[in-house]
């Protein structure tokens, strides 16, 4: 009863297996219906059997640059050549755009480094140039002294 036509693509199948569901669900619901109502239904399912369209299989002609693209089997699709000659000179020509990423990730990643580095530097800079002793920005009585010169106005 369950007999699909192996030549059938996934596409074509999922349709198939969906109208085989779908005329199940149907026939489930005709056990309660009379006679003469079931006999019309079958003999519509009979029509439309007869009616429904197969689809056949056309051979497509590939024009010289199809060839080329369409190289890889199973119908992938590639650019160059579809043999396996130069499958190492692929694999280098793509690690290529990795190689960059990384080169690029580095690059960046040096370069966050040395602007932080000359941020520390200078208020390291700052710090140790100023009036002030660096025990001085840990004294507690320090922070009031910046509270309350904040709120004082400058004459």
């Amino acid at each position: 009863m369950n007999s699909t036509t192996p030549h059938l693509s996934p596409h074509e199948d999922a349709a198939e297996r969906f109208a085989r569901r779908v005329t199940a669900r149907l026939s489930e619901g005709t056990a309660d219906m009379p006679y003469d109502i079931t006999e019309r239904l079958r003999a519509s399912r009979v029509q439309a059997l007869a009616r429904r369209k197969r689809v056949v299989a056309v051979p497509v002609r590939q024009a010289a640059g199809a060839a080329a693209v369409l190289g890889g089997k199973g119908g992938a699709a590639m650019l160059g050549r579809g043999g396996e000659r130069g499958n190492w000179w692929r694999a280098l020509v793509s690690a290529i755009p990795l190689t960059a990423l990384a080169v690029g990730l580095v690059v960046i990643n040096m370069s966050q480094d040395e602007k932080g580095l000359h941020e520390v530097a200078e208020v390291d800079a700052a710090l140790l140039t100023d009036d002030l002793p660096p025990s001085a920005y840990s004294d507690p009585g320090f922070v009031q002294f910046l509270k309350t010169s904040a709120q004082t106005p400058n004459r």
